[in-house]
């Protein structure tokens, strides 16, 4: 995964292709980068950013929020192996209580998640692959296509399953080789589905879902601001 780089579109995205047969369905097992939650209980974990955890997020002096003004946040999830395993996200503070909810009710429901780990700088300059599927919060950027910045970049937002749930609008799609899941007709594991469970839960915070927005449709994001 991650190793072919997708020519570039003249938006600078890269090139839509096809979904390679084998993530038609996409079902991978998940790489533990924490130690996964002793047995399978709900476990989470709330506290300032680590400096060293900071060093290899997109944070920098120039974000619009301090490090200060983030949380660590750490959470079970079930992947599609059906093993509980621990992810982690920096957020907003004031928002970290809430994603600590919203991700207890989905290990409730062992909703299904690829991956959950903090995006590293090197990942915003990277060629694009378009097959990434990693859940996160925070990432200092702008939005996308645009030069203000993101809901992301003040950690009030989170992008679930991108690859289950793909952004869409006109002929882009991303992740680039994601377009099999723009069909929402054929339901499968880890997609967030209009009023289903994942809005619910979100929505139970006052978090609003991308999923509803018409141009574009991004069915990966929901934000404390409705940005």
């Amino acid at each position: 995964m991650g190793a072919r780089p997708l020519p570039l579109r003249p938006d600078g995205f890269g090139e839509v292709q096809p979904t390679p047969p084998e993530l038609v369905n996409r079902s991978l097992p998940t790489h533990d980068f924490l130690p996964p939650p002793p047995g399978d209980a709900f476990a989470s974990r709330v506290g300032p950013v680590p400096a060293d955890v900071l060093a290899r997020s997109t944070w920098q002096p120039a974000c619009p929020v301090e490090a200060s003004e983030l949380s660590y946040v750490q959470v079970s999830f079930w992947g599609f192996d059906r093993h509980a395993h621990t992810g982690e996200l920096l957020v907003a503070r004031t928002g970290a209580q809430a994603v600590v909810q919203v991700f207890g009710r989905l290990f409730a429901l062992r909703f299904p998640i690829e991956e959950m780990r903090i995006t590293a700088p090197a990942e915003l300059a990277a060629a694009p692959t378009g097959d990434g599927n990693d859940t996160s919060a925070f990432v200092c950027r702008p939005v996308r296509g645009q030069g203000n910045w993101s809901a992301h970049a003040y950690g009030l937002a989170v992008d679930l399953n991108p690859f289950c749930n793909p952004y869409t609008k006109g002929d882009l799609v991303l992740p680039e080789l994601a377009s099999a899941y723009v069909d929402r007709g054929t339901v499968r594991p880890g997609m967030v589905l209009p009023g289903g469970d994942v809005v619910r839960a979100f929505a139970a915070v006052g978090w609003s879902w991308g999923g509803d927005w018409t141009s574009p449709t991004d069915r990966m994001h929901f934000s404390a601001n409705g940005q």
